[in-house]
């Protein structure tokens, strides 16, 4: 059992079993509420993916494809990724006991964006377009998979020692314990803040995709927003990944944060001097145009004055050769 409550948001303690509920088979499986919560944010990714893939021209059979490669893909990075990383010692067979825990969010990104890129290339469509299309569906999973973080009773942060009713956010505190310890743990939400982090970035990056201006401009608004807050975050929390002194989900979100942030710029600023490339070019097509009207009219004036003059010389020679009769 978890008990737990925020006493900042007037919300007094309750407490639920990480167990959803047990399937009768042999000494029975447990399905837990982190699972549950998790297909739930893989199935509402995949159903955001489709609405976008129309945008995209990306058929549904496609996608499906798609989907197939990168939830495998993304399951097993995000075990190789806390394997990997994690202080702990697996045999080969622990490896892949993913039921016991053990999964990295980063991890899933990069297994997934590395099926996603395989795909696309094998079917021959343009990668960055599959990017923009899946990306803000990601955050949806990850808006929601953050919950199956409270469900277990874990991802929280910790307060400073001095003076922590000055800490940010200190009306979001959370009193957390679990079955066997002898009282209650005060820390900080961690899972709460990245999932209402998500929540803003995706509002604003789902507002702003019609009105991309290149291929890939998504991919790069979700890996910075999302590198950006991660960075702030992952500092608080007490049970980071670490790899020395560094917590190595820190790291991951500063380089995301700067590479695409500085992309970001770099290719906003090409994309608008073509732009205004583009305009200058068709003014000076459109002049051109209307030169060769201009031309055009001209000629056909001139034409047509040397036809009445040729009229009126005519008619002139028939009046003389009536006067001469």
């Amino acid at each position: 059992m978890v008990t737990v409550s925020f006493p900042g948001l007037g919300i007094g303690e309750f407490s639920f079993n990480k167990v959803a509920f047990t399937i009768p088979i042999g000494d029975g499986i447990q399905v837990r509420w982190y699972g549950i919560i998790m297909v739930t944010g893989i199935i509402l990714a995949f159903l955001y993916a489709n609405y976008r893939s129309k945008h995209e021209g990306v058929d549904f059979d496609t996608l499906l494809d798609y989907a197939i490669f990168t939830v495998i893909s993304g399951v097993v990075g995000a075990r190789l990724y806390y394997v990997i990383t994690s202080d702990e010692k697996y045999t080969f067979a622990e490896v892949f006991q993913i039921w016991n825990g053990g999964i990295a969010i980063y991890g899933a990104i990069i297994g997934g964006a590395t099926a996603l890129l395989c795909v696309s290339l094998y079917k021959k469509i343009k990668w960055q377009k599959v990017f923009d299309m899946v990306c803000p569906g990601v955050m949806i999973g990850q808006i929601i998979g953050r919950w199956g973080n409270f469900f277990n009773g874990e991802a929280y942060g910790k307060y400073p020692d001095v003076n922590p009713e000055g800490a940010p956010l200190w009306f979001m505190r959370m009193e957390l314990k679990h079955e066997g310890w002898s009282n209650s743990y005060l820390c900080q939400p961690t899972f709460l803040y990245e999932s209402l982090w998500n929540l803003v970035g995706f509002i604003i990056i789902n507002a702003l995709y019609k009105k991309k201006k290149y291929d890939g401009q998504v991919f790069l608004m979700y890996i910075t927003w999302y590198g950006f807050g991660r960075m702030f975050i992952e500092g608080l929390r007490t049970d980071s990944l670490m790899v020395g002194k560094f917590r190595i989900s820190q790291v991951v979100a500063f380089l995301c944060f700067t590479v695409g942030f500085a992309l970001l710029v770099y290719l906003g600023v090409r994309a608008s001097n073509r732009a205004k490339l583009a305009l200058a070019e068709g003014e000076v097509s459109a002049y051109g145009e209307m030169l060769s009207e201009e031309k055009t009219e001209e000629k056909t004036e001139e034409k047509t004055e040397e036809k009445e003059e040729q009229k009126k010389e005519a008619s002139e020679e028939e009046t003389d050769v009536g006067n001469t009769d």
